[in-house]
């Protein structure tokens, strides 16, 4: 035993968790950064009514504590041989509670809900919305701060916090006491975590998950007064903002055993941008699950877009402060889990050779937008469509329009970004499920004309959270060093114009992108009631 303790006791690990949309998932993170031991738990959304999405807070917390302790068993060592614990989450999915006894007043209201639609379109519709915009666009005029147009050109969307919020202060009226004394306290799933973990001593969260609420004022870094005021949200609820890297306090020892430093929150997609080591200015990450969504780094300013790309905090790091351009298309593994509903394959394995098992698509083209369509279209009433279906059809040439139109939509956000950033992109790095579809991921080579690398480890966002709480505690001592652990990838060079004879899959793909656009365009404003 004496020998053991000296030797495997001495090993140390960082720990990281990483909350989804469907699944919570903890790793054991060793030196080298290899999982040591892992643990996943299902996460059960509930569907009150139509159009509502939810989660239990109380699920989530017990689904939470389950993970780390099944992880360590995993791993086969001891609680105190942790070094440090980083949270990543799912981002806009939020509750409310009550800061004295810790009870929510509500289920966690997702970032998929729908409930303040309505809300959303008669405040973009509103007047003081066309004030807004006809003020800003003087400002912009007098100053050509492309801050004033951006915000000329806003408009609210469901996915962010700030009317789902609104919605509840008006519907659940033990919230008002609550606000009124001082005892109500806003959180997304990290600052519920958090507050859990450390029995009530801490109401906090990082920069990036506050930047991706839509309530905080990423140009200031600080909650935004203004929007605030216009909305009628009171700024005493919304926790406090710490750096990703920052010494959140301890876990409570009564609920591991031992206390476990918290040393980095982060939103999911900002911590896959960091797990892939994309930390120069230019540098790009496609995730490419749920929804696919497209970062780049665009280094200590954040950038203004008109095209609809959003700028969030990627991080806060001591005193560097990165910003990320984001721009997402919902439905990349929805259509493919859609599609095996139908029967069209039975494993998703299947799907890469399905594809190639046919020279095209047969002139079929699918138009992937359940939840209407986003950057640079922008279009809500968009409908889901297969179009050009002929009695030659096969499940293969179905099977292959709907692969071919993830990586169209690949396309589409790349060429905005291009546009719009105006930054010479360094280097491409796709992960998430879908990532590990040959066909998607050689067609988007050949579609962007450059190499697209594809990193070994699958969790980038469990592996960002553990890099930056790693590197708080001195565990990891640089960027570098981190650089140089990740493991090989798998690259996808664009074929070139001498493989495909004549023509290069660019060119040759020039008329189905034709034909896929007019079918885009048909899609378009189709569920017209108001």
């Amino acid at each position: 035993m004496g020998s053991q303790r000296n030797g495997l006791q001495k090993e140390r690990f960082i720990l990281s968790v990483d909350v989804g949309t469907t699944s919570i998932r903890c790793h054991v993170y060793d030196k080298e950064a290899k999982i040591r031991g892992s643990c996943t738990a299902e996460v059960v959304p509930l569907y009150p009514e139509v159009t509502y999405v939810e989660m239990d807070p109380d699920a989530l917390w017990t689904g939470f504590v389950d993970v780390v302790r099944g992880a360590v068993q995993d791993a086969g060592v001891q609680m105190r041989q942790i070094e440090a614990l980083g949270i990543s989450t799912q981002r806009s999915t939020f509750t409310t509670w009550d800061r004295r006894t810790g009870v929510p007043f509500h289920n966690f209201i997702s970032w998929q809900d729908q409930r303040a639609a309505d809300l959303v379109k008669s405040w973009n519709r509103s007047c003081t919305m066309k004030a807004i915009h006809g003020v800003m666009k003087v400002l912009y005029f007098l100053t050509r701060q492309k801050r004033s147009l951006a915000a000329s050109l806003i408009v609210f969307s469901t996915q962010h916090v700030t009317f789902r919020l609104v919605w509840v202060l008006t519907h659940y009226k033990q919230i008002h006491q609550a606000v009124a004394e001082g005892n109500c306290c806003f959180g997304t799933i990290d600052t519920w975590l958090l507050f859990k973990l450390t029995k009530g001593r801490v109401h906090a969260t990082d920069y990036s998950n506050a930047s991706a609420t839509g309530i905080f004022d990423s140009y200031q870094m600080c909650w935004s007064g203004l929007l605030c005021s216009l909305v009628s949200l009171p700024l005493s609820i919304f926790p406090k903002v710490e750096n990703t890297c920052h010494d959140f306090g301890s876990t409570d020892p009564s609920i591991f055993g031992v206390p476990i430093p918290i040393m980095s929150v982060m939103a999911d997609q900002q911590a896959a941008m960091f797990g892939e080591c994309c930390f120069n200015v230019g540098d790009v990450k496609i995730t490419m699950g749920t929804g696919t969504f497209m970062n780049i780094n665009t280094g200590n300013k954040p950038h203004t877009s008109v095209a609809g790309l959003y700028p969030v905090v990627g991080w806060k790091i001591g005193s560097e402060l990165v910003y990320l351009a984001e721009g997402n298309a919902a439905d990349t593994g929805t259509a493919i889990k859609w599609a095996q509903e139908l029967e069209l394959f039975s494993d998703v394995r299947e799907t890469s050779a399905m594809a190639y098992s046919v020279s095209d698509s047969d002139g079929v083209c699918f138009v992937p937008s359940f939840s209407g369509l986003q950057a640079p279209l922008n279009d809500p009433k968009a409908c889901a469509s297969l179009m050009g279906l002929k009695p030659s059809t096969t499940k293969s040439h179905l099977v292959r329009a709907i692969l071919e139109s993830i990586a169209f939509r690949n396309k589409q956000l790349y060429e905005t970004m291009l546009t719009e950033t105006c930054i010479p992109i360094t280097k491409i790095r796709v992960d998430g499920g879908v990532s590990s579809n040959n066909f998607v991921m050689q067609l988007t080579a050949d579609l962007f004309g450059r190499k697209v690398a594809r990193p070994q480890h699958h969790e980038m966002s469990c592996l960002g959270a553990a890099f930056v709480a790693g590197l708080g505690v001195g565990f990891w001592r640089s960027k570098d060093e981190l650089k140089k652990l990740h493991s090989t990838d798998e690259v996808f060079l664009p074929r070139g114009a001498h493989e495909a004879g004549a023509s290069s899959p660019r060119g040759e793909y020039s008329s189905v992108l034709q034909s896929w656009e007019r079918a885009l365009r048909r899609s378009m404003n189709w569920y017209t009631k108001p």
